[in-house]
Formats: C-alpha cells, sequence, structure tokens
C-alpha cells in the first residue's frame, strides 16, 4: 500500500516511521525542508502529565488582564480580531467545567501513553546526549492560586504523577533561580530534548534509510481517483491509496478543499537564545503566572513561550521578544541585555484544545494528525501509532471519538 504524508515535522515523521514499521511504502512532501517550522523551535519538552486545558472557566476571567499586561502570556494583533472571533467564541462555549473535563480525559488518555511510543522510535535510532531524564518543574507567585490548585486538583484526578515543591525544595533543585516563586510542582518523569531539530533530523534519517522517500514540493490541491487520493503540486501529480494530513497550522488551507469546516486557527509562539548560559538551569523551569518557560539546550538557553492571536501572515512581533527577555531576567541574574536570536512559530490549535486524529469524515482514505496546540513534539509518536494501527485497521484499544473531525459537524 502506498501511503502520501503532507507534512515533514514531529507528526509527519512520526507517522511515516509508524507506518514503516507496518510494511507500508510512505512518501513525504514538504514545501520546506524537514522540521523548520514548529518543530523546530518547540520548548523540547517531553510533557505526558499536561492534560489540563487552556479551555477553563478561570482563563476567561484572566483574558482581559492577560491581554492588557505588557508581561503577560497572551497577545493579540488587533488587525487579527475579527477574522478569529469564530474561533474564539467556540473556545468560550468550550470553557465549561465539563468541557474542560472532557477535554482533560481525553488529552490524558493521549499524554499518558506518549513516552512509551517514543521509545519504539527510539530505539533503532542513536540519540546519545540528545534527550535529559531529569523531569520539569513549574513555579508560580503568589497569585492566582485558585488556578494553580485547580490545575493540581483536575491532574491528581487523572491519576498523574506530581510533586509538590516548597520555596526550599524549588531552591534545592535550582539555585540559581530567584527566589520570586510561592511554590512549585515537579514532574519527575518527564523530559526533554537537547536539541529538537536534531533529533527530528535523526529520526527522518532513518526514515529514508528504511526506504522512505521526500519531496520538497508545496501540495496545494487535492483531488480522488476512484477514492484514491491524488495530490498535486504546482507541476506534478501523484496518486496514492492513503493519505495524512499532517501539516500543523498550514492543514486548514487542505481540509478547507476536503468540504470539511474545521475551526483549526494558530497560537503563534516564540522563542529566543542566550547562547552559553544553558548552565544556569538542569532542566527545563516553567513559569506558570506568565506562560512561559526556559530549556537548556546545545544552542543555549532556550527561553520559550506566550500565546499570540494574530495568523499566519503578520510579522514577527517585538513586544513579545522584549516580553521573553525581560520575563528571563525576572527569573535568572546574569543574563545579556540582548538575546541571540529570535523565532516565531505557529502551534495548529482548535478552540476545544483537543487535535484531529483519525479519518476524513468526507474521504474515507484520508486521515488526519494535527491541531495538537502546544503539545505536538509530546504527542507526536503516540499520533503516529495510532494512525498506522487505523490505516492497517487494528485495535487501537482507545477511544478515538473525541479526536474525531466528526464533531466539528
Amino acid at each position: 500500500m502506498k501511503i502520501g504524508i503532507i507534512g515533514a515535522g514531529i507528526q509527519g515523521v512520526c507517522n511515516a516511521l509508524f507506518l514503516q514499521k507496518k510494511g507500508f511504502e510512505v512518501t513525504v512532501f514538504d514545501r520546506n525542508e524537514p522540521g523548520n517550522s514548529a518543530s523546530y523551535g518547540n520548548a523540547g519538552h517531553f510533557s505526558p502529565y499536561a492534560s489540563v486545558p487552556l479551555n477553563r472557566p478561570d482563563v476567561l476571567t484572566d483574558v482581559p488582564a492577560m491581554l492588557l499586561s505588557s508581561r503577560g502570556p497572551l497577545a493579540l494583533k488587533w488587525n487579527y480580531c475579527f477574522k478569529m472571533m469564530p474561533w474564539f467564541m467556540k473556545f468560550i462555549f468550550n470553557c465549561s467545567e465539563k468541557k474542560m473535563m472532557h477535554t482533560a480525559r481525553n488529552m490524558h488518555q493521549i499524554l499518558d501513553p506518549s513516552l512509551s511510543a517514543y521509545d519504539e522510535l527510539f530505539q533503532d535510532v542513536d540519540l546519545k546526549g540528545l534527550i535529559e531524564n531529569k523531569g520539569i518543574i513549574y513555579v508560580w507567585d503568589d497569585n492566582n492560586l485558585k488556578s494553580r490548585e485547580l490545575e493540581i486538583k483536575i491532574r491528581d484526578e487523572l491519576g498523574v504523577k506530581q510533586k509538590l515543591l516548597s520555596p526550599k525544595d524549588i531552591h534545592d533543585l535550582e539555585p540559581n533561580i530567584k527566589p520570586f516563586y510561592h511554590g512549585g510542582v515537579y514532574y519527575e518523569y518527564a523530559k526533554h530534548a537537547r536539541n529538537p531539530k536534531k533529533i527530528l533530523d535523526i529520526l527522518f534519517k532513518n526514515f529514508l534509510n528504511k526506504g522512505g522517500k521526500f519531496l520538497k514540493l508545496n501540495i496545494n490541491n487535492l483531488d480522488f481517483d476512484e477514492k484514491k487520493p491524488i495530490l498535486r503540486s504546482d507541476s506534478q501529480r501523484f496518486v496514492f491509496d492513503k493519505l495524512i494530513i499532517a501539516c500543523g497550522a498550514f492543514s486548514k488551507k487542505l481540509t478547507d478543499k476536503l468540504h470539511e469546516n474545521i475551526p483549526l486557527d494558530t497560537e503563534r509562539g516564540y522563542h529566543i537564545h542566550f547562547k552559553n548560559f544553558e548552565h544556569l538551569i538542569s532542566r527545563p523551569i516553567v513559569y506558570a503566572n506568565r506562560g512561559f518557560g526556559m530549556t537548556p539546550m546545545e544552542q543555549g538557553l532556550r527561553v520559550v513561550g506566550t500565546v499570540e492571536f494574530g495568523g499566519l501572515d503578520n510579522p514577527i512581533s517585538k513586544s513579545r521578544i522584549k516580553n521573553l527577555v525581560l520575563n528571563a531576567k525576572d527569573m535568572l541574574d546574569g543574563l545579556p541585555e540582548k538575546e541571540d536570536d529570535q523565532w516565531l512559530g505557529f502551534r495548529p490549535s482548535l478552540p476545544d484544545m483537543l487535535p484531529v486524529i483519525g479519518p476524513s469524515k468526507n474521504y474515507e482514505n484520508v486521515f488526519y494528525s494535527f491541531g495538537h496546540h502546544h503539545l505536538g513534539w509530546t504527542l507526536g509518536a503516540i499520533s503516529g501509532k495510532i494512525i498506522s494501527k487505523m490505516i492497517a485497521k487494528e485495535n487501537t484499544n482507545l477511544n478515538l471519538e473525541p479526536y474525531s473531525s466528526l464533531r466539528f459537524s
């Protein structure tokens, strides 16, 4: 069976590798080199604990203050307000306690096996020195403590392992962090990537070594020949038995052509690096109140975060970059006045904060793997494993209905 995949980020590559394990012939398409979009610039966290979604009742009351604060975790490009209003109204609809718990339970269902799914891929490659098993710490100040209590309560109910930290505990683990914190939580079993792009490149090379094909092309149209998907670039045509759309925030341009009104938008996320300052922390630290984090990487201290709604076409926001610099300096002494580089990426997000994993509602030979918001890196392997089992008609032992595109019908 011949399978085409559109998208060479972590979702596309993991789908490709698991499909190869099933014996399928796989070709991956992307207009860019593999891993040059969100998979390049993410926080590098493997976060199997991160089941508490953004669609929560308490978030709605916090939104005005977040938007008005220059140091807050949320921003909006005002020229995008009208365009994103339908998405935001659907998001509000999903902010009830009942819908929050629906999202949390179904995120937990795929997050819980996410690390073991990666183990199946990592056993075939040499990633020595590229993955650290030191856990991830979240810290918070004494504002919005009810939100932190809610997050802890939900994770407890779901059975997520978490260790609450006192200020002394935080200092003992990360002595260079300024003592602004009221408390924190430690996910000891979480991991982080020292270089996400290098990991993806190694996985992709393994895909090619096993006979996989990659074509650097912009697929701009789809049609069908007796149910078989036909992919078209400006000058070429390709026919497959099955097709997987896994191109992140850009997936909507293709699903619209399949007559599916999937409300996919993008959370614009930023990163900066402070080169040669990664030694200041031993593991990723997330400042929960401000929605940003720091990860020690090969490239330096990577500072990542913010949620900015502004679509795919607006330029990089200098104020968001400044926000990351100032927040990092609030947490650590000794950082330089200016960052070493700047990056903007696009997290594909749906208003119920669940991804789309599974077949198209209109075309039985087309499958989707996108919409993982800020957990695309964590959920790459498990999403690929699920899709491969669906195509091979094997039992996943999971309830996949919550991830279906049918929920938007």
